[in-house]
């Protein structure tokens, strides 16, 4: 990797999956508590690697958190505003958690649902009151957001500048340029293992 490229590597759920799919397809992006900590091990050999977890599942603070503490490694989170304090989600104490551990919790928008259509009905809940919620609920400044599903266009990008977000994550499965405003991440699924991850993500 050249000194200024990034491997943004993004996670979701860790563990078993409680219950039925939330959406089609999110089981795809679970990950066994195994097979997660051989991938941390396999990016701690990376110093060009960035780590993020969406969504904002408990095992972020089960389970990540633990592991990222004890690794010496940092992360960004982007929890679901509507889903903080529901079953199997991260809560309040969780959040102020990850802030007390130096990591940083961005937006995952209000209510799971992508940008790219979601914006014309629901740009305030998406792009500023889940803002707020998530700021209210870690005591610190919400200024990266990860686009659900990865959706965006030219129109949700418009809006993210305007809105003065800092950063945007994406999940295009291509390297980053450090310090670029637009994030494209590599995101890890169940068949992964730290073998695919290794020649996948970070060759």
């Amino acid at each position: 990797m050249s000194g200024t490229e990034l491997r943004n590597i993004s996670f979701h759920g860790i563990g078993t999956p409680k219950g039925p799919e939330r959406e089609p397809g999110e089981h795809r992006y679970w990950v066994s508590e195994a097979t997660f900590l051989e991938v941390l091990d396999e990016c701690v050999n990376h110093s060009q690697v960035r780590l993020s977890f969406d969504d904002g599942n408990a095992s972020d603070v089960t389970i990540a958190l633990p592991a990222l503490v004890e690794r010496g490694l940092k992360a960004d989170f982007f929890p679901i505003a509507d889903r903080i304090g529901t079953p199997g989600n991260v809560d309040e104490p969780g959040l102020r958690a990850l802030i007390a551990a130096g990591m940083t919790v961005g937006t995952h928008g209000a209510g799971h649902r992508p940008w790219t259509s979601a914006l014309v009905t629901h740009h305030e809940d998406e792009l500023r009151a889940a803002r707020t919620r998530i700021a209210e609920a870690t005591g610190r400044p919400v200024e990266t957001a990860a686009c659900p599903f990865g959706a965006y266009d030219r129109h949700v990008l418009k809006a993210l500048r305007t809105a003065g977000y800092r950063t945007v994550f994406t999940s295009d499965a291509r390297p980053a340029q450090a310090g670029a405003w637009l994030q494209p991440r590599y995101s890890v699924e169940t068949d992964d293992t730290a073998e695919s991850v290794r020649s996948r993500m970070l060759t």
